[in-house]
């Protein structure tokens, strides 16, 4: 079989046989319209949102999703977990928990060595995967209707957890970029197993994206910002394009030393204040890459704040 016959019969189940040089825009778009969002991640404590919400109101820039509590929601407790949804809920922002912690932190070490860590983040074991639900249900009775998964079994059981009524219908499953996901046959993949949203490898070029986006269509979360310990790249001056080939997706800002490894910022003991000052940061970011999308680009609808199919907690 030669490779323009292997390239039909990928085009045959959805998938596009080559990535899209000819970078079409995107026929898709929000339910308000709109072609992309901003979202923030880091979003560790109530002190951190709080710093968030003052710093959008003086810059008058809308963020619409908060990837929240990172070093895992288990390490707040129930009043400031109550807090935190009450004050989303409040400023019209979505919020995705990340339930944990997780596997870094269970007693199983193969994830952490050189080679082990290419396994993936997955969750080890039925106990395991109780402990997830049961952080995610936790969660959920306080108000929170979006969670991170990383696990495509976690998703796909969580989905029919969320089929049954034990996890409430309205909840939102953004699959994260530890999933390792660059192709549009793995977002297919998770689109398939319930995910709402999904975040690709983030140093993928845009005849890469285009042919996600012709595959799913489901939301992409594409990182204009990441960390150092993932690259350490900055994509702000290709926003425009991203928006106009990907619509609709979430340009999530992400920069720092670290996130989870090493001396990462996702950690407990991270000092409030370093956040608080962070998150205003990102902010100032997320008001930056909608000027240059408005400047190159000003046909391209950013969606107002609070938009109505945001997944708001519901404290």
């Amino acid at each position: 079989m030669d490779i323009q016959e292997i390239r039909r019969a990928m085009e045959k189940h959805g998938i596009p046989g080559r990535d899209l040089y000819e970078l079409p825009s995107s026929p898709l778009k929000f339910p308000d319209g709109a072609h992309y969002r901003m979202e923030i991640s880091g979003v560790e404590r109530l002190s951190t949102l709080e710093a968030l919400v003052d710093e959008m109101e003086k810059r008058d820039v809308p963020i619409h999703r908060l990837i929240s509590v990172v070093m895992g929601s288990t390490l707040l407790d129930d009043e400031e977990l109550t807090q935190f949804a009450q004050l989303a809920k409040e400023k019209k922002m979505e919020v995705v928990l990340t339930p944990g912690p997780r596997s870094a932190w269970d007693t199983g070490r193969q994830l952490v060595t050189p080679e082990g860590g290419l396994s993936g983040a997955r969750i080890r074991g039925s106990d395991n995967l109780s402990y997830l639900i049961a952080d995610i249900v936790r969660c959920a009775e306080l108000g929170f209707r979006g969670f991170l998964v990383m696990d495509e079994g976690a998703l796909w059981l969580l989905s029919k957890l969320r089929e049954d009524g034990i996890i409430q219908k309205d909840t939102i499953f953004k699959v994260s970029i530890y999933a390792g996901h660059a192709s549009g046959a793995g977002g297919k993949v998770l689109e398939s197993l319930g995910a709402n949203t999904f975040n690709p490898l983030g140093d993928l070029s845009l005849p890469m994206f285009a042919a996600i986006r012709k595959a799913v269509k489901i939301p992409v979360d594409v990182h204009v910002m990441l960390s150092e310990s993932f690259g350490g790249y900055n994509r702000m001056w290709e926003t425009a394009e991203l928006a106009r080939v990907t619509s609709p997706c979430y340009f999530k800002i992400e920069p720092g030393t670290a996130l989870a490894v090493g001396g990462g910022l996702y950690k407990p003991w991270t000092a409030e204040e370093f956040l608080a000052k962070f998150a205003r940061e990102k902010v100032k970011y997320a008001e930056i890459i909608r000027d240059f999308v408005e400047k190159i680009h000003p046909d391209l609808r950013l969606s107002k704040h609070g938009p109505a199919d945001l997944a708001l907690p519901s404290p």
